[in-house]
């Protein structure tokens, strides 16, 4: 089973919304530049029950910042900036996703100090944004790192309308979705999340019972 990670849920509403469809993880940013800044909620929104685990987005962040989230209680920290590997390990690699930005160019030897993190994140690289953009990077780039036996979570891009092709082309360990999932930056579509769930429902079918 593909685990299934919705991320820049920025307030309760969302949280709730997308909780009652059971993905493995909900994802808050914390960067402030981002439309999807969750800012003063965080607290809110770590302190609120859910069936999913929690993932906390920094992009270069100090470890003061990191362990607050940790304390307020994120389960996992994803690093998607251009954190140094000692970071990571003061973390703890168990919990840490690390998150690269893919150029056409990406060398896949840049992926091998984070082999023992929880999980890698390829996302597609922008000079203006970190993540949340809407673009697709190459497959093939995430093909060959799924192949080689990293855990990938795909990102970049994905929707409910293309998030089978995703799963079926790639296999991943895991797919994101921010963007793909908005009315607007920072606010999730009820219709496009129920859709999402819906369709990866049609590629797990539930077992018949005779």
């Amino acid at each position: 089973m593909v685990l299934i990670k919705i991320c820049g849920i920025t307030n309760l509403d969302d949280l709730f919304l997308v909780d009652k469809f059971g993905p493995d993880f909900v994802g808050f940013v914390m960067h402030p530049p981002s439309p999807r800044y969750a800012g003063e909620r965080l607290s809110e929104l770590l302190s609120t029950p859910t069936k999913a685990k929690k993932v906390v987005v920094f992009v270069n962040p100090t470890y003061e910042e990191v362990k607050k989230a940790l304390n307020l209680g994120a389960d996992f920290i994803q690093l998607h900036g251009d954190e140094d590997i000692s970071l990571a390990k003061k973390i703890g690699m168990e919990r840490v996703i690390k998150a690269f930005r893919i150029k056409n160019d990406f060398r896949l030897e840049g992926l091998k100090p984070f082999a023992q993190a929880f999980a890698l994140l390829l996302d597609a690289y922008d000079e203006k944004a970190f993540g949340g953009t809407g673009k697709i990077f190459n497959w093939e780039i995430a093909k060959e790192a799924v192949k080689m036996g990293y855990r990938i979570f795909l990102a970049g891009g994905l929707n409910p309308e293309n998030v089978t092709l995703a799963i079926k082309e790639v296999n991943p360990f895991g797919v994101d979705l921010a963007s793909g999932l908005e009315l607007y930056p920072g606010k999730k579509d009820p219709q496009k999340v129920e859709k999402l769930f819906a369709v990866l429902k049609g590629m797990n079918p539930s077992p018949v019972v005779s």
